[in-house]
């Protein structure tokens, strides 16, 4: 099942026809009488809505309520999508763009010179600008950003790059 499945049950019972001929089935009710008060179309929308959001299925006896479909639309959405702290500006732990609250910006910067350069660690421009390249695009800005935001130290010949 698809994660955005409960999107089809919402929208499938977001109609007050459809959520009666639902309410119908799951108690053992013949939704035919429902249907057939509806015009051909309306009725058909509603049997395909229904069924295509996993809720019913038809069978040689008329529709049958799915027992599951609310806990497997559950179980397929997983985590929330949304993401929170540096994450949200991360994508498979690349940077894809910069924040533009200070707070927030500041937080990416120290997440990412933590994963790129170590406390101890002095590295030449050539080495930094490698590992830069495993989490950003616009490497040399990445490089200003954390010399500006005074997390990494630069020689006064641009030669090597410490952590402060």
């Amino acid at each position: 099942m698809h994660h955005n499945a409960w999107r089809a049950i919402l929208a499938a019972l977001a109609d007050d026809r459809a959520r009666e001929v639902y309410a119908r089935t799951v108690l053992a009710q013949q939704a035919d009488e429902a249907l057939s008060a509806l015009p051909a179309k309306k009725s058909q929308r509603i049997m395909e809505s229904l069924t295509t959001a996993g809720l019913v299925i038809a069978t040689p006896e008329g529709l049958a309520a799915v027992p599951d479909a609310f806990a497997r639309a559950l179980a397929s959405a997983g985590t929330s999508g949304r993401r929170e702290g540096v994450e949200r500006f991360l994508e498979d732990g690349r940077l894809v763009g910069m924040p533009a609250r200070t707070a927030d910006r500041r937080a990416v910067l120290e997440h990412l010179a933590a994963r790129v350069l170590g406390v101890t660690e002095t590295l030449s421009e050539a080495e930094i600008n490698t590992r830069l390249a495993d989490v950003t695009d616009d490497v040399a800005g990445l490089r200003r950003a954390f010399v500006d935001h005074a997390l990494v130290v630069r020689t006064a010949d641009g030669s090597a790059y410490s952590r402060t």
